[in-house]
């Protein structure tokens, strides 16, 4: 790897930083609430169905 000096890192990362698009306080709002929605769901899927295999071992092994 060819080694750059400090003056040319600098010059190449705000070269970089400008290429940054952030979201929009729409999207951001958008894309939070769908993370919050698919969290809150795959909680409740894993919850039934952590429900149904304790039932299902709780049948087998006698403890009910």
């Amino acid at each position: 790897m060819a080694r750059t000096n400090p003056f040319q890192f600098i010059q190449q990362t705000r070269a970089e930083v400008t290429k940054i698009t952030w979201p929009t306080r729409r999207e951001l709002l958008v894309t939070t609430a769908m993370v919050l929605a698919f969290a809150i769901i795959g909680a409740i899927f894993f919850s039934g169905i952590d429900a149904v295999i304790r039932l299902g071992l709780r049948s087998i092994l006698g403890m009910f």
